[in-house]
């Protein structure tokens, strides 16, 4: 997956401190930073790449992948059924 730049982006994550790149690359992420029914919410737009479609278009499946605790960074990729 590509992170994009969201509409209305109002801000930009790093990546955390103490972050290992050799586990996970972690890269500056534009969000957008609104409140929905009174509760603090950060949203962001991904692009799946082509090969990423073609899994999807063949019965594959979007993953979240989280990591750590609290205010956390996220991984979305394809994953096959």
């Amino acid at each position: 997956m590509e992170a994009q730049k969201i509409r209305d982006s109002n801000l930009t994550l790093g990546k955390p401190e103490n972050w290992d790149d050799t586990k996970a690359n972690c890269t500056a992420l534009p969000v957008r930073a609104i409140v929905v029914d009174g509760l603090h919410v950060i949203e962001s737009a991904w692009r799946p790449t082509e090969d990423e479609m073609a899994e999807l278009n063949a019965g594959g499946f979007v993953i979240l992948r989280v990591f750590g605790q609290g205010m956390i960074p996220v991984q979305l990729y394809v994953e096959r059924e």
